[in-house]
């Protein structure tokens, strides 16, 4: 009996180590996201998730003339007899950090599910206020349109998706015709767009961020996504954390109503005890495993994308907004 008790004695400590272990990680790869060190959750993503899967089909190639215009290409590793759905996504930062390499996990994710996935850079800081950060958007997306073809996308099923900072970029080139347009990139190009934790109705300016990267603009008001809502947009999602005090979830209520409103019926998907960052991190392994995130966001992809989905898994289930 006694070698039985330090048996399970031996078992307990054991799974009290990997306890402290995983809370260790998860507490370390949210301070991680909280300073931006995005690079150590995608250390974990490959970790955790492998290397199967997927392949990198452009590392790091430049899409502009300036150091920080570069765009790579996450494919699935298997051959599809037809193209496949491309999903362009442009990180966070506050519009003054941040590094597409370092968000290399949502391309791992989503190519796993059968998409290709740009991940383009753009002008941070002082080069990058508005409206560079949009027109740099808009010159990748021109850029996906001439090349994903040959890296097997289908330009005619494109759908934008960004997180924090860059699902602002992503929600002003949807909704607002001007910025593609100027890049050469015709009306209805854009067939969705996925924002993650975004700002979007955020004037008059309250942060050192947003007064750095809007405070020149000759009419603040003319930047906020809020005001080019259009009953004929691309279809938009809006997934953001109850939790989030970066960027209050208002944002995306507010926008929601007002596309629903303009008539694209939108509904945000508020999620309880996630913040700012939870959106991203729950994209990649082991947080992913809460597919909270991952399921509205594959659930939008297939609804977007259904006409030619090449050899693409069957969709999951569609989740319902949680409450706010």
């Amino acid at each position: 009996m006694a070698a039985g008790r330090k048996k399970i004695g031996k078992m307990g400590w054991t799974l009290i180590a990997l306890a402290l272990i995983a809370l260790v990680m998860f507490n370390l790869w949210r301070w991680a996201l909280a300073n931006n060190a995005v690079a150590l959750l995608d250390w974990g993503d490959r970790q955790f998730g492998g290397n199967a899967g997927y392949r990198i089909a452009l590392a790091d190639g430049p899409y502009g003339a300036d150091a920080q215009q570069r765009i790579a290409v996450i494919v699935p590793d298997q051959p599809s007899a037809r193209p496949r759905p491309v999903v362009i996504f442009i990180h966070g930062g506050s519009w003054a950090f941040g590094d597409p390499r370092d968000y290399r996990f949502i391309g791992r994710t989503l190519a796993r599910e059968g998409y290709v996935v740009v991940l383009p850079g753009y002008r941070l800081g002082g080069p990058g206020k508005f409206p560079h950060m949009i027109e740099d958007g808009a010159t990748a997306v021109a850029w996906t349109r001439t090349h994903i073809a040959q890296y097997g996308g289908d330009t005619g099923q494109v759908v934008l998706m960004g997180h924090s900072a860059g699902a602002y970029n992503v929600m002003m080139l949807g909704l607002e015709r001007q910025w593609l347009g100027r890049a050469g990139v015709p009306d209805g190009f854009i067939k969705g767009v996925i924002g993650l934790s975004g700002p979007y109705d955020f004037y008059p300016f309250t942060s050192d961020s947003t007064r750095h990267a809007f405070g020149d603009a000759p009419d603040p008001v003319l930047t906020q996504p809020i005001h080019f809502v259009r009953g004929d947009a691309p279809h938009v999602l809006l997934i953001t954390g109850a939790a989030d005090t970066t960027v209050k979830p208002r944002n995306s209520i507010a926008l929601a109503k007002a596309l629903t409103e303009a008539g694209l019926p939108t509904r945000p998907v508020v999620l309880n005890g996630v913040d700012h960052g939870g959106t991203v991190m729950m994209m990649a392994a082991p947080f992913s495993r809460d597919r909270r995130v991952l399921d509205p966001v594959l659930a939008f992809l297939a609804a977007q994308c259904q006409p030619n989905t090449g050899q693409l898994k069957p969709a999951s289930p569609p989740v319902q907004p949680h409450s706010r």
